[in-house]
């Protein structure tokens, strides 16, 4: 704690944003807003934003390694978590944590988790190392099996997170390789989801 906050005085924090310095995401370019239910076949999915503006350039620079973006964004969802819940982050691929030097999401949930009374399990991983980044909407929502569980899940409930929610298809894998490990899932929070109404079925 005594290192973080000599780092903190010596690189305070700028807002992903606008680049005013004291917080990675400040309240005037994404304001605290209740977490809000988007539609999702089979899974109650919330999120804490669209993915536009302020939100949306916060969640890139979190793709781009930012720890400090992660831990705000943490924050932001950690309002919508149960106490007591068991966090499964949605794993970025074995390529991105390389090049990033960091799990994003892994880091959002541990945030979220620390704020919320909650606890994290890391079990996901991909089956392949493929991702859903540049491809079609068709092609994102055809996409199974891409995930499973690390170890048996018999009797827990789990709640996943991720960051941004496009077509839904990923949260709908994840959920499908818990359940297969024997849990159950609650639902999802999410940091952001898309506007458009064609991107979910």
């Amino acid at each position: 704690m005594i290192w973080r906050a000599i780092l903190d005085a010596v690189f305070p924090a700028q807002c992903a944003a606008c680049n005013a310095l004291g917080s990675a995401l400040c309240a005037t370019c994404a304001p605290p807003m209740p977490a809000f239910s988007v539609a999702h076949p089979g899974l109650r999915v919330v999120a804490t934003g669209w993915y536009d503006g302020a939100l949306r350039t916060a969640i890139l620079a979190l793709k781009d390694g930012r720890r400090d973006v992660a831990e705000a964004l943490g924050a932001r969802i950690a309002p919508a978590i149960e106490p007591g819940s068991l966090l499964v982050p949605v794993p970025t691929t074995r390529a991105r944590l390389r090049t990033r030097g960091l799990d994003g999401v892994a880091l959002v949930a541990a945030t979220a988790a620390y704020l919320a009374n909650a606890t994290v399990l890391h079990t996901l991983e991909h089956r392949v190392g493929d991702t859903q980044r540049g491809r079609t909407r068709d092609e994102r929502l055809a996409a199974h099996g891409r995930f499973c569980a690390r170890e048996p899940l018999e009797g827990r409930a789990c709640t996943l997170i991720d960051d941004v929610c496009t077509t839904g298809a990923t949260l709908t894998d994840c959920a499908l390789a818990i359940r297969s490990a024997g849990a159950s899932v609650t639902g999802a929070v999410v940091v952001a989801a898309t506007k458009s109404p064609t991107s979910w079925r």
